[in-house]
């Protein structure tokens, strides 16, 4: 159910009938040898496939339809190399529903001044066509996006990319299904939510399933699987069984990878992409799964604790956005507030996500002092340095806010020997203080996820097909 379906998109050139047969089969032949070398280029997720040039509302319009219905096709990818006529476009652009790109690019990336002339005038309008074209879509109020510059030029190329990531994402979204093993921990409002109108915005199904229907599937569990994987897990992860004794540690440890193993069964026999857990009702599992979840996430599962739903479902969006690189559930946890040192510790109780780690995670068995169940194997790591982005979904009744603010991820400043968790450390670009207060004010929630692969512009271009609000905090 983590798996994505290939996808591709299509390029559609605008041009018209004025400038006769030639110039039309020129249009063509450079559309093609752009997407050719786009798709050489490396910069792209997904290959772009060539479709028509539109010269009349008939092809224009039948192309949009025929995209709606084509589940390969993630988005269409726009361009005026012409005059393209914008009233041609208005009914095919009404009924697209997947992803809009406008490329306002042009075929050179110069002007020819001791050559040019009326042929090559007819030819390159982008500079022209581009205008008419943007106009109907800013007309008709539509949430496309514009990238100007040269098709061969890199940050293009990679705008382009990331754009293409939330495209994939936007249509990968109608596919989440969340299920929430218990209900949200109790007397809690921010990770309370309408998950119909999430459904109706996100496409998001939201399922609630008893912990008894969870024990069924972890009882299930083949033991020789187990083995194997304790065995397998060897290899990537450092085992430590510290002050335990061994036979505990390695009944702690497998149980939960028979944790894990029954979770992914569940997920993936009833199509679940999400999931939540709830330290409040653990009724039949010995352990607040830790580990299980952590190897979950890894996998390309969303995630979120205490019956968080929403960040659950944010956090299998973002994966889908950064292919699973450097994205994971997270929690401000608690503050440096020293001068020269302004942070926020993120952490969970076990819950954090290995793709972020920068050495080598540990399993390690400890108390975990809530939950009344058994000491919960967890990995613990730190995390790593870099640019990222914190975000956050919050419902206010009457609309959803998409909440981030831009940060700099940095390794904790010194060791936690009395906390054994995973922990990332990072400080708000705007400063701990705006940045906080900025949080605060707009009712940004503890639960987050925490991406160094995504950025804010990504963030808008998803909110903005979303049609949600979106506040990105300077």
């Amino acid at each position: 159910m983590t798996d994505i379906q290939d996808y591709k998109f299509w390029f559609v050139t605008g041009s018209q009938f004025l400038y006769g047969p030639e110039v039309l089969k020129q249009v063509e032949e450079d559309s093609k040898k752009i997407i050719e070398k786009l798709n050489e280029s490396g910069n792209l997720p997904y290959p772009i496939e060539f479709k028509t040039v539109g010269v009349t509302a008939e092809n224009i319009t039948e192309t949009m339809k025929e995209a709606n219905y084509d589940d390969s096709i993630a988005g269409v990818i726009t361009w005026a190399h012409t005059f393209s006529p914008a009233k041609n476009w208005i009914r095919g652009t009404q009924l697209l529903n997947k992803p809009l790109l406008h490329l306002a690019t042009q075929m050179l990336n110069d002007i020819p001044y001791d050559t040019i002339d009326f042929d090559y005038m007819n030819l390159n309008q982008s500079a022209h066509g581009d205008r008419e074209y943007a106009f109907i879509n800013a007309r008709l109020r539509v949430n496309n996006k514009i990238i100007f510059g040269h098709w061969s030029d890199e940050a293009v190329q990679v705008q382009i990319g990331n754009w293409m990531d939330v495209a994939v994402a936007y249509e990968e979204s109608f596919k989440i299904k969340v299920v929430t093993f218990a209900d949200k921990m109790r007397n809690v409002a921010v990770t309370d939510g309408d998950k119909i109108e999430a459904q109706i915005k996100f496409g998001w199904t939201v399922d609630y399933w008893g912990v008894g229907d969870l024990v069924e599937y972890v009882n299930a569990v083949d033991g020789t699987k187990i083995d194997d994987l304790y065995v397998k897990l060897q290899d990537q992860y450092e085992f430590v069984a510290g002050q335990n004794e061994p036979e505990k540690y390695e009944h702690n440890v497998k149980y939960q990878l028979r944790e894990y193993l029954g979770i992914k069964a569940f997920l993936t026999d009833k199509g679940y992409s999400a999931f939540t857990t709830n330290f409040e009702d653990l009724v039949g599992l010995e352990q607040l799964p830790g580990l299980a979840a952590q190897l979950l996430m890894a996998d390309g599962f969303g995630f979120a604790g205490e019956g968080d739903w929403k960040t659950a479902a944010l956090t299998r969006l973002l994966k889908i956005v950064s292919h699973n690189q450097a994205t994971a559930f997270m929690e401000d946890y608690t503050l440096d507030l020293r001068q020269g040192h302004e942070a926020i510790l993120g952490s969970h109780m076990l819950e954090v996500d290995p793709t972020i780690a920068s050495d080598k995670p540990r399993v390690e068995v400890h108390p975990l002092g809530i939950g009344g169940k058994e000491d919960p194997a967890r990995l613990v790591f730190s995390g790593r340095t870099g640019d990222a982005v914190d975000v956050t979904i919050s419902d206010f009744g009457d609309e959803f806010k998409l909440i981030s603010y831009d940060v700099t991820g940095n390794k904790p400043e010194a060791e936690t020997p009395y906390l054994p968790v995973a922990k990332q450390l990072w400080t708000p670009k705007a400063g701990l203080k705006a940045g906080a207060e900025g949080w605060l004010t707009v009712g940004g929630g503890h639960h987050t996820t925490l991406s160094f692969s995504v950025d804010s512009e990504q963030l808008t271009d998803l909110a903005n097909l979303f049609g949600v609000t979106y506040v990105d905090i300077k």
